[in-house]
């Protein structure tokens, strides 16, 4: 049986996604009521942004839309906070439900974005669904769309170990990766995102699934990597 392109992949992640858009809506909507480390991270995110000098921030798969209008909650112009997904349904959920957001139908290894254009990348379980040989490609879309001095906030689930830093889990909507998050900092690095911060947050026992949830907190170089 021939191996999955990258394609396949996301055509498959795109397909499931509008299916149970619905579904995912309303389970997610309020989560980050009952999640304040996250709810910290978030606002850790925003204020390096403030930091910089300010400017564009960009959800890169933000689903139906309640983190990206967790940004503007925060502070952020609206005009300045914008989200992109794979998912079009997804994205018409995310434009009904906060209508003075700029949404659109986009994919992360295809950026429609001018390089060193936001000051801020938000990917919160949206790499999740990436084949590991294609991440790369994603972490360096991040990198050139990120002015020097801009911050990526990483949300993604923890694999068990350095032994088997990548684990595939199963995922209600689509096949998905955890990753061991000294290997995914190294990756970023070797792009010239730098760690800033991390936080590891442990299982809670309403957590739908026993893994521990990872943030992690990186600075475009203001030089390019060798």
């Amino acid at each position: 049986m021939p191996e999955a392109t990258p394609h396949d992949c996301l055509t498959a992640t795109r397909q499931a996604y509008d299916d149970a858009a619905g579904t995912y809506a309303r389970l997610f909507r309020g989560s980050l009521r009952d999640s304040p480390l996250d709810r910290a991270m978030l606002g850790v995110f925003v204020e390096a942004v403030r930091a910089g000098g300010g400017g564009r921030v960009g959800d890169l798969g933000c689903g139906p839309g309640h983190v990206t209008a967790y940004l503007a909650e925060l502070g952020m112009r609206k005009d300045d906070v914008f989200g992109v997904d794979a998912s079009t349904a997804m994205v018409g959920l995310a434009q009904q439900a906060y209508p003075d957001i700029q949404f659109a139908v986009g994919t992360m290894g295809a950026l429609d974005l001018p390089d060193g254009a936001l000051a801020g990348v938000l990917s919160r379980w949206s790499i999740i669904h990436t084949p590991p040989t294609e991440l790369p490609v994603i972490v360096a879309g991040f990198a050139r769309v990120l002015t020097p001095g801009g911050h990526l906030l990483l949300g993604f689930s923890a694999s068990d170990g350095a032994a088997e830093p990548v684990q595939v889990f199963d995922h209600a909507v689509a096949p998905a990766y955890r990753w061991w998050p000294d290997r995914l900092a190294a990756l970023l690095c070797e792009h010239g995102l730098l760690e800033v911060a991390r936080m590891v947050r442990e299982p809670l026992p309403t957590d739908r699934r026993p893994f521990k949830e990872v943030h992690l907190l990186a600075r475009r170089a203001d030089t390019p990597t060798p």
